[in-house]
């Protein structure tokens, strides 16, 4: 199976730190926009794929862009929502990366599946999770990707996160210079 890893379009948060990153529920920019136009034509979704995304605006704004005029199949997760990385016990979660509740992603994004085997994950998120919890959520939420019995699944979600399981997943030791940039793919096999 292929994992894909995408990270999210361009947010408003990014946009003039650090103040821009105490705000509440950003969006994507008009880059992040265009960025996660530019994925329709990176991979080309079908009605037999399956998309994964983090609880929070910009992840469920670029995989509704992406996914425009396709019938694949959308799904949210808290076990791909913020991940700090590396694990500070000191630092604090941003309100940007505060997640959606469930039921304003039903309400606002409808055609997506909520992930409910994962609930108790919806009110505390993976943010600030010891690497030992994270390993544990990590091959739970890998074993159901294999489940689905697709070749391969598309994760839209965030620069830590992306890295902490690429890390968990390679045995590799990384660090934030190996975060990825804006709507740029990781495909790990496994």
């Amino acid at each position: 199976m292929e994992l894909v890893f995408t990270r999210h379009g361009q947010g408003e948060h990014t946009l003039n730190p650090p103040e821009s990153l105490h705000m509440t529920d950003p969006g994507l920019t008009e880059a992040g926009i265009l960025q996660a136009k530019s994925l329709r034509k990176q991979f080309p979704l079908s009605e037999t794929e399956l998309i994964i995304s983090s609880p929070l605006r910009r992840t469920l704004q670029t995989t509704q862009i992406w996914s425009e005029g396709t019938d694949c199949t959308k799904m949210v997760s808290p076990l791909v929502s913020p991940r700090m990385f590396p694990q500070n016990p000191e630092w604090e979660t941003l309100p940007c990366d505060t997640l959606l509740p469930r039921e304003k992603v039903t309400e606002e994004f409808n055609d997506f599946f909520i992930e409910e085997q994962s609930g108790e994950w919806w009110s505390k998120g993976i943010n600030k999770i010891s690497e030992q919890a994270f390993a544990r959520i990590a091959k739970k939420f890998l074993n159901r990707c294999k489940q689905t019995g697709k070749k391969r699944i598309y994760i839209v979600s965030h620069d830590g996160t992306i890295t902490s399981y690429r890390q968990y997943i390679t045995g590799e030791k990384l660090s934030r210079s190996d975060f990825p940039k804006e709507t740029v793919d990781l495909k790990i096999s496994f």
